[in-house]
């Protein structure tokens, strides 16, 4: 490998850097709406109440949204600017502006259908009865979001291809404190009352649905200025004969298969999770933590290493595709391992500290930590796994990654169907949790074997290398970390105060030792990463 082809890897560091930071602050927000809604609406279960009825709705607008467009946008548009870019005399202007002319008459004639079909739309994640009314209308209300999704996807997909990863990562805030302020001002005008489903006026579910709406709306036209500032502008074109186009509908035949089987196995989970006591929220928001490292961590290497991927993809040169997908792998694992750590030995303090309080009880919180633990056994595999797809994107190949996600979720079911006939209570949800889990380290073997046939190799060695000495010092930062909150737990309490300072004690804890034995280690990733964001907060 020549100088001139070699990965930059202080580039992309920086660039994950960036965005890092954006995701840290979205991620951070994110949490405190979650926060606010566990407190207004609880998390479900035998008590019933909004939960349920409100997070099932506004996750229908993302599975309508992903099954016809998001995965086609995210996995195979950018491959197709950044080829237009370099191959167009107007840098892809004109390509860009076709497709996102096609984004907004698609999303909006998908989202007049959605409307309709509601009813028929939300049987599909109910195991028993018809849709209540309650859930009718939250869902019809949410649906508009549609659009919004499919505009912000494509802007931030060009920007992206611009060089410009900071604004996508940072809107999401925006978003977020809209979704804060709404969950606020509906404790003050539902009060008490907020529990029970039955006092809850249509006025008061109005001013949910709207707020959460309207916060996708503002994230979404936050990114405009940016576009502009790049100088693009955008204008209807019509040009929806551009070969281009045609070969993102050939390659979006098998994404649609990727969705679509998602979309089976989460209702699969959807109807199960609701028929162990109305425990979706619980999974709902134990998922949302389980995220966490991966959308602040993978989720910017992934942005920052793609358009890269496909340059190298587009010219030929697959080894070195395969050292930039090495490269992120590593970069990933280095800070997604404590996290595994962090979460196994302080599930329930977090949760606690997290979500004890309004409508949510501490018992509550306590059984979305356990879930959390279910999760978090996959982690490492759900964020490697989710990095090598992009290699396969950036490939044009969107064949191989539907193929291996049929076996994906053909593996969660199967557990999650065989746990929940085994297990009993809210042990099924935790159950739920780990059958997730599991299918990721079938789809990562897999997808580990076909890219190093493909590619020649993705640093294996280098990679395994890493991961072992990160896992050794995440597990010599986990036993000190765990005793730390237990000491601060046996003075402090267990309540939601005393669970927030043993939680905050651990994770510093965890942090310091993991830092020191990762350097004493040589793990150059952990060296970089943390001098990188270290310098920008100094900045």
């Amino acid at each position: 490998m020549t100088a001139a082809t070699e990965p930059a890897t202080g580039s992309v560091t920086r660039s994950s850097g960036v965005m890092a930071l954006g995701t840290i602050a979205s991620r951070a927000t994110g949490f405190l709406r979650v926060m606010v809604l566990a407190a207004a609406l609880g998390t479900g279960g035998a008590r019933g109440g909004l939960a349920d009825p409100y997070n099932v709705g506004n996750v229908m607008p993302n599975i309508i949204y992903e099954l016809l467009l998001g995965g086609i946008l995210t996995s195979i548009v950018v491959p197709l600017l950044v080829r237009s870019a370099r191959e167009d005399g107007d840098e892809g202007t004109a390509f860009a502006q076709s497709l996102l002319s096609m984004v907004v008459v698609v999303l909006t004639a998908l989202t007049v259908v959605s409307v309709l079909a509601t009813p028929l739309l939300l049987r599909v994640y109910k195991a028993h009865g018809d849709p209540t009314a309650e859930e009718v209308l939250f869902t019809r209300l949410f649906l508009p979001q549609i659009v919004f999704y499919g505009v912000g996807a494509t802007v931030g997909a060009i920007l992206n291809t611009r060089g410009r990863f900071g604004p996508p990562m940072f809107t999401p805030v925006l978003n977020n404190l809209v979704v804060i302020g709404t969950g606020l001002l509906f404790v003050v005008v539902a009060g008490a009352d907020r529990g029970d489903v039955e006092r809850v006026t249509s006025g008061e579910i109005a001013l949910l649905t709207v707020g959460t709406t309207l916060g996708v709306v503002v994230m979404t036209l936050a990114l405009l200025p940016a576009l502009r500032s790049t100088g693009f502008r955008w204008r209807w074109r019509w040009d929806w004969r551009d070969p281009r186009l045609r070969a993102a509908s050939r390659l979006g035949g098998w994404v649609l298969l990727y969705v679509a089987v998602n979309q089976v196995g989460f209702a699969v989970v959807v109807r199960l999770a609701r028929e162990a006591e109305d425990r979706f929220t619980t999974y709902y928001y134990a998922f949302q933590l389980f995220q966490l490292p991966h959308a602040i961590v993978t989720v910017s290497v992934i942005s920052a290493l793609l358009p890269r991927m496909s340059r190298h993809a587009a010219a030929g040169r697959l080894g070195d595709l395969g050292a930039e997908l090495s490269m992120g792998l590593r970069l990933s694992l280095s800070l997604v391992v404590p996290a595994v750590a962090a979460y196994l030995v302080l599930a329930k303090p977090i949760s606690v500290a997290l979500f004890a309080r309004g409508l949510t009880s501490e018992a509550d919180a306590a059984l979305l930590g356990r879930v959390l633990m279910g999760f978090t056994v996959g982690l490492v595999f759900f964020t490697a796994f989710q990095l090598q797809l992009r290699g396969f994107y950036a490939m044009h190949d969107s064949r191989t990654p539907a193929l291996i996600n049929v076996a994906v979720n053909a593996t969660m079911v199967a557990v999650d169907v065989v746990l929940f006939n085994v297990l009993e209570g809210d042990a099924r949800v935790v159950g739920l949790a780990t059958g997730y889990a599991a299918s990721y380290a079938v789809g990562l073997a897999v997808s580990t074997v076909v890219l190093r046939r493909r590619l020649g190799g993705i640093g294996g060695r280098v990679v395994l290398t890493v991961l072992a000495k990160v896992l050794l010092a995440a597990t010599a930062a986990a036993a000190p970390a765990y005793a730390a909150a237990r000491v601060v737990q046996t003075s402090a309490g267990t309540k939601t105060a005393g669970s927030a300072l043993a939680a905050l004690t651990g994770l510093a804890v965890l942090g310091a030792v993991y830092l020191v034995v990762a350097r004493a280690l040589h793990v150059a990733e952990v060296t970089e990463l943390t001098g990188l964001v270290g310098a920008r907060l100094r900045r």
